[in-house]
């Protein structure tokens, strides 16, 4: 063999290799022109630009050899590198005590449609799995596009490796149900391809605002968010979801932040599951919640409506001091780079930010000169662009083998 075809077989070989990994630079942002990938990939412009066209050829995302010099600029511009608008995509589902939602979600965590939620989840999660992954089919009909994998959060602790929810507090599920197997074979019976996913709802908010929203960057990722119904809490360490020895770490809607405080679910008192979620907070602000909306949106719109009525603004004080001591608590223990807020957790930083930081602040071992920054999440739906996460990392492992 000549050296010429031994140095393209090389080139080959490394492009290849590279090929997951450069489509997880393109896939979170972070290589927007082939310059960029070149560096982060730390090959020569020949191996990047062959790793590039590959990912095209696949359809993955697209290569613009034209994009135009910035004013003022010097030297030809780099190729711009962007996920592909008609690629593949991952479906993703979501149940909630309030309903559920199917979606489609290309690379680049892209929203590319969705079913119209339903309001009504049924004790049985077979008929509800079999409900979300039908309006996700017919989604995949409608656009004819193709589907890589499919993914589920749910609002409860998932164990691993059996894939089933621990503790569906808020849903009429049994404890222990086998969501992951129903949720597959559901997928089957709908003629979905490629792998199932299932896990926490709020670890995969995180998942995906690390990669996509207000967590990117972050080493240490610490998510507390308010769901339709109780508190998840996540952490994100250097990329990687840290669930545990089986998927149950983080269960932080049970820490105690009031010992005298209300009954909870799981059997203690004055937990945050019960302290700082939207029922805590409808309740404290004296208002009764109706039937025609979630719990969630009910009590967003009070606090951002009537936020100057002095029991919303007791209510949301009283949460917001419970909320940071819980937080503080957490910080002392992980030492996150970074705190993310989501749900009405969200609300509630946007309503009062600093009121929040001070008691974190106060509460934590480095007081006011070491806190931590404390933001909010920036996705909507994150939790379904975090459920199309999981079907979308046997991708990102490895394209060709994926989409053979």
């Amino acid at each position: 063999m000549n050296g010429k075809s031994t140095t393209t077989r090389t080139r080959l070989e490394r492009g290849r290799s590279a090929l997951g990994p450069a489509l997880e630079l393109v896939h979170t942002g972070r290589a927007p022109t082939r310059a960029v990938l070149t560096s982060e990939l730390g090959v020569t412009r020949a191996t990047a630009g062959a790793v590039a066209a590959e990912l095209e050829a696949l359809g993955l995302i697209r290569v613009d050899s034209s994009p135009g010099s910035a004013a003022g600029s010097q030297g030809r511009p780099s190729h711009r590198l962007s996920v592909r608008d008609s690629g593949p995509v991952a479906l993703a589902a979501q149940v909630h005590s309030d309903g559920f939602r199917a979606a489609l979600v290309g690379l680049g965590g892209r929203i590319v449609a969705t079913a119209p939620g339903c309001v009504t989840v049924m004790a049985d999660p077979a008929q509800v799995l079999g409900e979300v992954v039908e309006a996700g089919a017919q989604l995949l009909r409608e656009t004819g596009l193709r589907c890589v994998g499919a993914g589920l959060a749910v609002p409860s602790a998932v164990a691993e490796p059996e894939g089933t929810a621990l503790n569906p507090l808020h849903l009429a599920w049994p404890a222990g149900s086998p969501v992951r197997e129903i949720f597959t074979a559901q997928v089957r019976a709908a003629g979905i391809t490629g792998p199932a996913f299932t896990g926490n709802d709020v670890n995969l908010a995180a998942l995906a605002e690390h990669r996509h929203g207000a967590g990117r960057g972050a080493q240490h990722l610490l998510c507390v968010a308010t769901g339709h119904r109780g508190v998840g809490g996540a952490l994100v360490l250097d990329g990687r979801l840290h669930s545990g020895s089986s998927g149950l770490a983080l269960e932080v809607g049970h820490l105690t932040v009031n010992p005298e405080g209300r009954p909870c679910h799981c059997g203690g008192r004055g937990c945050l599951d019960v302290e700082t979620d939207p029922l805590a907070f409808l309740t404290a602000a004296r208002r009764v919640p109706g039937p025609e909306e979630s719990l969630l949106k009910q009590s967003g719109d009070l606090l951002r409506t009537e936020y100057a009525d002095p029991a919303v603004r007791t209510a949301a004080e009283e949460l917001i001091d419970r909320l940071g001591l819980g937080l503080a608590g957490l910080v002392n223990i992980l030492n996150p780079d970074r705190i993310i807020l989501g749900g009405l957790h969200r609300d509630l930083l946007e309503a009062d930010p600093e009121r929040l930081r001070a008691v974190v602040a106060d509460r934590s071992l480095w007081g006011r000169s070491g806190s931590v920054p404390i933001l909010s999440c920036t996705l909507a739906h994150n939790s379904l662009v975090g459920a199309a996460e999981l079907a979308w990392q046997p991708v990102l492992d490895d394209p060709l083998a994926a989409l053979a």
